[in-house]
């Protein structure tokens, strides 16, 4: 059964609280894509009246591992995953609403195949865009997924 945005929304509360806490939610998912949306609000602000570089972080980080969980179910194997580094770079301040997009579902599905046929740990660097409402650029996150068939 494939993975949904309510499920993985529901997964958030009760495994990533704060991510919930401060509005990441997931919106769309497919095999090569999905979008992660956060509102600007003051629980999730910094000094400068602007989302905090965080928040931006979790909305991120999130799309990109929501298409590794979801090769990794669709694998049926028990499969280990986890953040080895990130880079950020932000060009505007992120105030409203903020979209992050990540289309690496491909990059990854290649990495779970190759760690299911060699037993080998992968890595793969997935990349997460984040876009105002009017279409701005405000962040773009880089994370590099680790993933490795348990034994």
């Amino acid at each position: 059964m494939a993975l949904t945005p309510s499920k993985i929304n529901t997964f958030t509360f009760l495994k990533l609280p704060s991510a919930w806490w401060c509005g990441v939610r997931l919106k769309y998912i497919d095999e090569r894509k999905a979008v992660t949306s956060v509102k600007h609000k003051w629980v999730n602000q910094n000094p400068f009246k602007s989302m905090f570089w965080a928040v931006q972080g979790m909305a991120a980080e999130l799309s990109t591992g929501a298409l590794v969980m979801n090769e990794i179910q669709k694998s049926g194997k028990k499969i280990s995953m986890l953040v080895a580094n990130n880079k950020a770079t932000f060009t505007k301040k992120a105030t409203g609403r903020i979209s992050f997009t990540c289309e690496d579902g491909p990059l990854i599905a290649d990495a779970i195949r190759k760690t299911v046929e060699t037993g080998e740990g992968q890595t793969c660097w997935m990349k997460s865009v984040g876009i105002n409402a009017d279409g701005v650029e405000v962040s773009t996150f880089h994370f590099e997924w680790t993933v490795k068939v348990k034994e």
